[in-house]
């Protein structure tokens, strides 16, 4: 798989890449059946120059997995949090290319539209890949909200500069809840319903947690 742009860019390009291919995003529904579906996820040790990058694809009707892809390589943009998907792209890229086939979706751990410059990593990779994608992120990058409920599927809406860009959803009762935003090709409300029913029993939607079980697997073996 190729790109359409450099990504060893300096941070005015960076800057200016999102900004320009924030344009491309599709924050509505442009997928079809949600066969395969793929978790991603990018790891490295604290001081270390590796980056560890892994793609795992379930099957989403039985969650088995049906396919795991993972790279290591060295890390060339630093990690400065609104560009993460310049440090984080390259060996993700190089992780879908050993897939037999793209998946029908992908989560990712990060950001989507919820973002600075609404450009985040499920949005550069799904524009890049045109594949349907999802932010699931662990933490909040911008905006602000209400707490939702505590029972498992409550969600309350992410706003940013007058703007939803994101819902806060609780996805396990009593568990801090994650941050869901549009990726590529998916509506905030799809996204939504995706990540919650992809996650059953744990906090992060299944394909996420394969895939960063993935990514330490391959950080223990190097």
């Amino acid at each position: 798989m190729s790109t359409t742009h450099r990504l060893d860019v300096s941070f005015a390009q960076a800057r200016a890449l999102q900004e320009r291919l924030a344009a491309r995003v599709v924050a509505r529904d442009a997928f079809g059946p949600l066969r395969r579906i793929a978790g991603a996820d990018v790891s490295y040790d604290r001081g270390s120059p590796i980056l560890y990058a892994a793609v795992v694809v379930l099957d989403a009707a039985s969650g088995a997995v049906l396919e795991r892809a993972g790279v290591a390589r060295t890390v060339r943009f630093p990690y400065v949090p609104g560009y993460l998907s310049f440090r984080e792209l390259p060996p993700l890229l190089d992780a879908f290319a050993k897939l037999s086939a793209p998946p029908d979706l992908v989560i990712c751990d990060g950001q989507g539209l919820a973002h600075p410059r609404r450009f985040g990593l499920a949005c550069h990779l799904g524009v890049l890949l045109d594949l349907p994608s999802i932010g699931c992120a662990k933490s909040r990058l911008v905006g602000t909200h209400r707490e939702p409920g505590t029972r498992r599927g409550a969600t309350t809406r992410l706003r940013d500069a007058g703007e939803t860009v994101g819902c806060v959803l609780r996805t396990r009762e009593g568990v801090k809840p994650v941050y869901v935003s549009v990726g590529h090709r998916v509506s905030l409300e799809s996204a939504r319903k995706i990540a919650l029913a992809l996650a059953p029993q744990h906090r992060l939607p299944e394909p996420v947690r394969a895939a960063h079980g993935e990514v330490n697997r391959l950080r223990r073996d190097a």
